[in-house]
């Protein structure tokens, strides 16, 4: 028997440009990349060269902090190029695909959690598992509390997972039975209660039926009202279609990169659903997509609340399943700071006439239509933050570095992705997300 959470916090944005419940598998890109920046707070230390042949599943680099977690090739190939930015961090490396090269691992008949965990740190298959607090991926040697797989979205424009994995539930389920091995309780599936999901067929596993606005499926919010993680304690989370690669590896021996992306947004002629690999150039999908005009745009790696910047022909992020093309907000609006002006435009607040058309699908720039001011209390933040944390003094006490504070007002229980609708929502323009991220990364170096 499943259970039921719901939160009345939060918004959901209705935007032009959701991609078509069809999905292309022609893209064919030439060239995949591993991006160190795509797992928070790690060091990579190279394994490969420039010039050197690459097998699928072939170690790429390992964690200095963890020499037994192999980051791994998605396709075989040749290492193109190794591409550093300032005091030579590692941005990337470029895999040209050139054949069908693969590494392959014996799997035994009787697995225990030993077994299971040195096959998946050894096949690349382990940075699919994060923990919560700060997101990083998990470390092999702890026993999470719970193990929490998120099976819907509510970010705006991204994937409905039971389409994407509609063919995969045997796989998915495959997952599961080897998840369930490395926890003494069952896996925690959070799903939409208003969906008719296969998700809820899935067996060996703790229902979890959820409903209310955007922030709702991110992991964080549920974990809350699931099982909130006190002092010491892990939550390891997993996303659908990394289940889906687990079950695959344990069925066929090799490293799997299968990763299905939405190319959507109002920029486009024809948002939809491609096949490929993580990693893969985004370049063709946006050729086969097409754009509208031939105006500015901006290509992001995740949706428009928390995604990262990246380029035409930059390449899909390690955990993404979506790539937001939206127009450049690179044009002012007159008057733009009188109530009522321009009402095209969505806003959260009702100096716009938007929050009476709550169906309509709006086009939306990357204009910030204002400057960062002082933050005032206005009770903006706590309106779209369904969590039992005070958003604003939390922010405060992080710009202040205050540790204790920090602990105190809940910095282990959130990730920059939970404050994505407090930069959105909040008239100050303050970067909430980057001020959480830097908080969790001293907290890491303070406090471990």
């Amino acid at each position: 028997m499943s259970k039921d959470i719901s939160f009345r916090r939060g918004a959901d944005l209705n935007l032009n440009g959701k991609a078509e419940k069809k999905i292309n598998e022609n893209s064919k890109p030439n060239s995949f990349a591993i991006q160190p920046n795509d797992f928070f707070s790690l060091f990579p230390k190279l394994i490969v060269r420039e010039g050197e042949e690459v097998s699928k599943g072939s170690p790429i680099f390992y964690d200095k902090k963890n020499s037994s977690i192999n980051f791994v090739s998605p396709v075989s190939g040749i290492v193109s190029k190794i591409i550093r930015v300032a005091k030579r961090k590692i941005e990337s490396i470029i895999i040209e695909n050139d054949g069908d090269r693969e590494l392959s691992h014996n799997i035994p008949e009787n697995l225990n959690r030993d077994n299971i965990i040195e096959l998946l740190t050894a096949s690349g298959c382990w940075p699919f598992i994060r923990q919560r607090p700060y997101n990083i991926i998990a470390n092999p040697k702890d026993t999470p509390k719970i193990i929490l797989i998120s099976c819907f979205t509510s970010a705006p424009l991204d994937v409905d997972f039971d389409f994407v994995l509609k063919n995969n539930e045997d796989d998915f389920q495959s997952g599961i039975n080897i998840l369930n091995k490395l926890i003494d309780s069952q896996i925690t599936l959070t799903v939409a209660s208003s969906s008719d999901s296969f998700f809820k067929n899935i067996k060996n596993v703790d229902l979890v039926q959820v409903s209310g606005p955007h922030p709702s499926a991110n992991p964080s919010v549920q974990i809350q009202k699931i099982s909130p993680i006190n002092m010491g304690e892990k939550v390891w989370i997993i996303r659908p279609e990394d289940v889906v690669n687990i079950g695959l590896f344990f069925k066929t021996g090799v490293y799997q990169a299968q990763r299905t992306v939405a190319i959507a947004g109002s920029s486009l002629k024809i948002p939809q659903y491609f096949k490929t690999k993580i990693g893969a150039n985004i370049a063709p999908m946006i050729k086969i997509a097409g754009l509208r005009s031939k105006a500015q745009v901006r290509c992001i790696n995740g949706d428009v609340l928390s995604g990262s910047i990246t380029t035409k022909d930059g390449h899909i992020g390690f955990y993404n399943n979506l790539i937001s093309v939206i127009p450049e907000g690179n044009k002012y609006r007159m008057f733009g700071w009188l109530p009522f002006v321009d009402n095209s435009i969505h806003s959260l607040s009702r100096t716009s006439f938007s929050w009476l058309f709550p169906k309509k699908e709006y086009d939306i720039d990357t204009n910030l239509n204002g400057e960062e001011r002082a933050i005032v209390v206005t009770g903006e933040m706590e309106k779209v933050f369904p969590m039992d944390i005070y958003p604003m003094q939390l922010l405060k006490v992080c710009m202040t570095g205050n540790i204790e504070k920090m602990e105190a007002f809940g910095i282990y229980e959130v990730v920059p992705e939970d404050f994505a609708l407090i930069d959105y929502a909040n008239t100050s323009k303050i970067e909430a997300q980057e001020i959480i991220s830097d908080a969790i990364e001293l907290m890491i170096k303070e406090a471990g």
